[in-house]
């Protein structure tokens, strides 16, 4: 537990949310690093090593008590099962853009989501926005129809991709259960699973102790860097409003767009410029007048949620 005052809650919030959220824009690196690897396989070693980094976190916390309270309560079980579906099918989906060329499509998809999540944020959460921060994200849905529409086809790796993480962080943000906890009880949701898939495989048995020491380390390390970001974000879901989080969550496919174009060579044509000016002009406008309202967006903060 923490004693944070409402304004270093917030403030934390964000340091967790901006932490995450470039850590995914940075993804793409990592998961090219173990372009070998088929997807469904890839997804199986972060599904386990996960719940092995946060199997130590648990006890390094001495969280084990939430976790028994999140398992004995149906509704709180019920929305980290839907949970858990959500996010493995993200993860599985992100993976196989990175690895076969659709880096820029994945990004859309997170330029998308934080618009998703605004509208999410008024209609189910009821939280409001001033006229100009509408404006903002006006400019920005106009920017991503545009760059759709230049496509000429249905954008559905990045339409899905931005459903199943923005219904995530919503059914997170409601769930009543402390990050770390549900983090555990979502990949030891998918574990099993993960394992069986691990075990009846044999190049996937044999990847891990038979592959290259770079390619072994970089599975045994996939939990770790998948299950502190997810964590971060959890945290800086409950401590900020989920309006304000869709914003920062530019940053990744602000990052991924980067990669995209300037390391894999992926095309970059005047309509994504135009598209990209968009919003990052949004971007800009929904934060100054946050500034010049003089508060930050913000959500009560439950005192259960304070800290990890």
């Amino acid at each position: 537990m923490s004693s944070e005052s409402p304004a270093a809650t917030r403030a934390s919030g964000f340091d967790y949310a901006l932490g995450a959220y470039l850590a995914w824009g940075l993804f793409p690196i990592y998961w090219k690093l173990l372009s070998r690897v088929p997807a469904r396989e890839l997804i199986a070693h972060r599904v386990v090593w996960s719940f092995v980094v946060v199997l130590g976190l648990l006890t390094a916390f001495k969280r084990w008590p939430e976790v028994r309270r999140a398992l004995s309560q149906p509704k709180t079980l019920a929305a980290l099962l839907l949970s858990t579906a959500l996010i493995s099918s993200n993860w599985f989906l992100f993976i196989w853009a990175v690895n076969t060329g659709h880096v820029l499509e994945a990004s859309l998809g997170y330029y998308i989501n934080p618009l998703l999540n605004v509208v999410l944020a008024r209609m189910v959460l009821g939280e409001q926005l001033r006229p100009l921060q509408w404006v903002a994200v006006g400019l920005a849905a106009v920017g991503v129809l545009y760059l759709t529409v230049g496509m000429g086809v249905l954008p559905w790796v990045s339409l899905v991709l931005a459903l199943t993480f923005g219904f995530y962080g919503l059914v997170r943000k409601l769930a009543p259960v402390e990050p770390l906890a549900g983090l555990a009880v979502e990949t030891g949701i998918a574990a099993p699973v993960a394992v069986i898939y691990l075990l009846a495989v044999p190049l996937a048995q044999g990847r891990l102790l038979a592959g290259t020491p770079r390619e072994s380390l970089l599975l045994l390390c996939s939990g770790l860097v998948t299950a502190l970001p997810l964590l971060w974000f959890a945290i800086g879901a409950k401590r900020l409003r989920y309006s304000t989080l869709g914003i920062i969550q530019y940053l990744a496919p602000t990052c991924q767009l980067a990669l995209a174009v300037l390391a894999y060579g992926e095309p970059f044509t005047s309509r994504h410029a135009v598209t990209f000016l968009l919003i990052w002009t949004a971007v800009l406008m929904y934060a100054a007048d946050s500034v010049r309202g003089g508060r930050t967006p913000q959500a009560p903060v439950p005192a259960a949620s304070r800290g990890v």
